[in-house]
């Protein structure tokens, strides 16, 4: 349907986050307070891009916001300076891994991010008169939001990587880069000790209920916050809800327990809407499955007729493909090849 979510955890989590309000919350929570207090707030924006390797788009989401420090907070010098990021810039990184087991490398993975992102803000144009090179690299503060189902033992610092031989800590630690996350595991948290904006607040209990299999909760179903989200963050969250547990007995007998009518109907109605918009589209795959599926076994009888038995690998190759355009230019290819191999190199 049009309006499904494709990457669900994604959308939820950019979607509450993305706002610079519900961010603030969720640092100044995160962050010891001595630190949030040198930061000014009213600078906090968020930054362009996404820096996750390709191969763990399914499984993570990143966020990345920059703020200036208070005056007589600069770490790094006087901020005086024309070209890329400002010395007195900090950033925040906020990485969310929505998997149930613990990250191999989880330190290293991240100093390849913060060294994307810095090489990203150090390529960006200067908006100043004169192009000057930055004197220092920015602070990157990495986050690490876990939806787990259980507690992670893992390493904070990236130091802790590394072996160091017995008796050499003294000459070899000037070699080891060194930097620490901070890290919030869902699954240690209580729903009522998450923090933050009512989206901030909704988002993490319900990702957290996700894996504890309590969509239907009444933490995640808490009108005191649900009654202060705008109506179209309910509506994508209610979205996200309906995924696994629309059309239940269950379902309903949770939404017949919310009190505002208001919510109430809202949640109802969407319920409805969706149930129709899937029904269409379960039709719809059916269509395209039976039309995919027929043209697959178009390939696979003339690769039959013309050089008699297929092997299996490329069998299973061919129904693995489901792109309409790219099935009929396999059926040419099967009709025109010279050979078998020919035709698997067009595959």
């Amino acid at each position: 349907m049009d309006d499904a979510i494709h990457h669900p955890h994604d959308k939820l989590f950019k979607t509450s986050f993305s706002d610079p309000a519900t961010a603030e919350a969720f640092l100044k929570w995160q962050l010891s307070p001595g630190l949030a207090a040198k930061v000014n707030w009213s600078t906090l924006k968020l930054e362009p891009g996404s820096f996750i390797d390709d191969r763990f788009r399914q499984s993570e989401s990143d966020l990345l916001f920059s703020a200036a420090f208070l005056p007589g907070n600069n770490p790094n010098g006087d901020g005086e300076n024309d070209g890329g990021p400002k010395d007195d810039t900090c950033y925040f990184y906020i990485l969310l891994e929505h998997i149930s087991s613990p990250v191999a490398w989880l330190s290293l993975k991240l100093l390849g991010y913060m060294v994307r992102i810095w090489q990203d803000l150090l390529m960006r144009p200067s908006t100043g008169e004169q192009s000057v090179k930055p004197k220092h690299l920015p602070l990157v503060l990495p986050f690490v939001v876990a939806q787990n189902d259980e507690r992670w033992e893992l390493a904070q610092t990236f130091s802790e990587l590394f072996q160091i031989p017995e008796g050499l800590d003294q000459c070899l630690r000037p070699f080891i880069p060194e930097f620490r996350f901070l890290l919030l595991q869902l699954a240690e948290v209580p729903y009522r000790a998450i923090a933050g904006t009512p989206a901030g607040i909704l988002a993490l209990r319900v990702l957290k209920a996700d894996r504890q299999g309590e969509l239907l909760g009444d933490d995640v179903w808490d009108e005191t916050v649900l009654d202060h989200v705008a109506r179209d963050f309910f509506e994508m969250v209610l979205r996200y809800l309906m995924r696994g547990c629309i059309d239940t007995p269950a379902f309903e007998s949770r939404l017949q327990k919310v009190i505002n009518p208001q919510l109430k109907s809202t949640a109802m109605t969407l319920a409805e809407q969706y149930v129709e918009k899937g029904l269409q589209k379960g039709l719809q795959e059916g269509r395209q499955e039976g039309v995919q599926k027929g043209i697959q076994s178009s390939i696979l009888d003339a690769l039959e007729v013309r050089f008699g038995t297929v092997p299996e690998g490329l069998k299973e190759a061919v129904e693995t493909v489901t792109d309409e355009a790219k099935l009929h230019s396999l059926l040419r290819s099967a009709v025109t090849a010279a050979s078998v191999e020919a035709f698997a190199q067009a595959l």
